[in-house]
């Protein structure tokens, strides 16, 4: 029975020291009040919480953020040694351009004194072409020599440092965004479906030195009922701007 239930029933029968026996109506409210709220157990997630690591080997030559740093979607994390990169992307820059030089040069001449054919000119698109796509190429194997941010967040954990060899998709950094947050809860499917996508809930979360109560958004509904426990996943997100909820404490949701 809930607290609130237990002092409706200690006030209703002692009043002024005198106990008094709980008319029928007065009991039936207070077992009313108490069905027609329901209260369940879970605990709250990260609304995006990832851990990135390089798509190639390479070996960690800089790092730009520490545990602790909240950063922007883009910035850059780490970098891995980039040198020979660099100088293949000069050496693809140059022989683009002198592939157009090439281009341009006959494209004129066949305009002006068809002194080349037609041939020649597209044969001098083509390589002009082919050598523009070889400098984009080497451009982004260059640009994944860096380890960059997907989302806003706070640095959590860095696995790696300056100097270490890493391996393709390696765990490098995790990443987490606690602005807004999850609570998650696996209910009885009959209580779940009181629930509607959208519907307002309240959160009671514990902080540790007490529990906080916020207002949530249910989001998900599980499809699907796990035929051993019969429960239904359910997510609530709520606002967590001001970072006053550490996500992975437990709570329990309400709702009438």
């Amino acid at each position: 029975m809930k607290l609130a239930s237990r002092r409706f029933f200690e006030n209703l029968f002692l009043i002024s020291g005198v106990p008094l026996i709980p008319t029928g109506a007065a009991l039936l409210l207070a077992l009313s009040a108490q069905a027609s709220e329901a209260s369940f157990a879970g605990i709250t997630e990260p609304f995006l919480d990832v851990t990135l690591s390089a798509s190639v080997p390479g070996i960690i030559t800089a790092q730009k953020v520490r545990e602790g740093d909240v950063v922007k979607e883009g910035a850059v994390l780490f970098e891995l040694d980039k040198k020979l990169e660099e100088l293949e992307v000069e050496r693809r820059k140059l022989v683009r351009d002198q592939r157009w030089n090439d281009f341009d040069g006959t494209q004129k001449l066949f305009k002006t004194t068809k002194g080349v054919s037609k041939e020649e000119v597209e044969k001098k698109e083509a390589e002009y072409k082919v050598a523009a796509v070889e400098q984009e190429m080497a451009a982004e194997q260059l640009r994944r020599r860096q380890v960059l941010s997907p989302l806003s967040g706070t640095i959590t954990e860095i696995m790696l440092d300056v100097g270490e060899a890493c391996q393709s998709y390696q765990p490098l950094v995790r990443v987490v965004d606690t602005r807004r947050c999850y609570f998650v809860a696996n209910i009885e499917a009959q209580h779940v479906a009181r629930l509607t996508l959208d519907q307002t809930v309240k959160i009671e979360i514990e902080t540790g030195a007490g529990s906080s109560a916020v207002q949530g958004r249910i989001v998900f509904l599980s499809p699907v009922v796990d035929p051993a426990s019969g429960l239904q996943k359910i997510k609530a997100l709520f606002d967590n701007t001001e970072n006053k909820i550490r996500p992975g404490v437990s709570g329990r949701i309400l709702w009438d």
